[in-house]
């Protein structure tokens, strides 16, 4: 089985038959390094599977940005305001590096929401992750663990350290490059 289904398959729990008639009906396309996906204030209602690359998702205040989520390889993306009330995106989503998405309308979506159990629950399945991935990010995101925060997201996709710039896995910990340099200097002196 190609790996791109298998990790849809794993993450998303539906079957092979499922992930190829979703995949049917997407279109594959390609973003380079620095573009957006999707921009604050305009309309993307579009969900996304990264075949390959990094994505980020951020928001502007105060002349910040900060980083919400990183999106890598067999993961779904999408501005939820787009994607639920086809209403204007409050984030950004960027390419991190360059990259291979498929590409689905949420009109087209939703046909085939309908035409099939399994793909049914996928959409429940995407919602399920995304209200699990922002309440893990608003309940770490104020601990004092800045240290562990770091050690698990770059055990769980190690290629960030490759194609994010620091700064924003400093943003998307909330800390300051400074904090993380320190944290990272300590790993280095200490090995953990």
């Amino acid at each position: 089985m190609n790996a791109f289904i298998e990790q849809l398959c794993d993450r998303y729990k539906i079957s092979q038959t499922d992930v190829q008639a979703l995949l049917d009906c997407m279109e594959e396309v390609h973003f380079n390094k620095k573009e957006f996906i999707v921009r604050e204030g305009t309309k993307n209602s579009n969900l996304y599977f990264i075949k390959t690359g990094i994505w980020r998702a951020y928001y502007h205040k105060d002349g910040v940005d900060s980083t919400i989520w990183f999106a890598s390889e067999g993961e779904a993306a999408f501005s939820v305001w787009g994607y639920v009330d086809n209403s204007y995106s409050l984030i950004n989503i960027e390419a991190m590096c360059d990259s291979v998405a498929y590409c689905i309308s949420r009109t087209a979506l939703d046909q085939l929401f309908a035409s099939s159990l399994g793909l049914a629950n996928l959409g429940l399945k995407l919602m399920e992750r995304q209200l699990l991935l922002q309440e893990n990010w608003l309940i770490h995101s104020g601990s004092p663990r800045a240290k562990e925060r770091y050690l698990t997201l770059i055990k769980e996709t190690p290629e960030l350290l490759q194609y994010v710039p620091l700064k924003h896995i400093a943003s998307y910990l909330w800390i300051t490059p400074q904090s993380l340099s320190r944290i990272r200097a300590e790993i280095a002196r200490t090995g953990t």
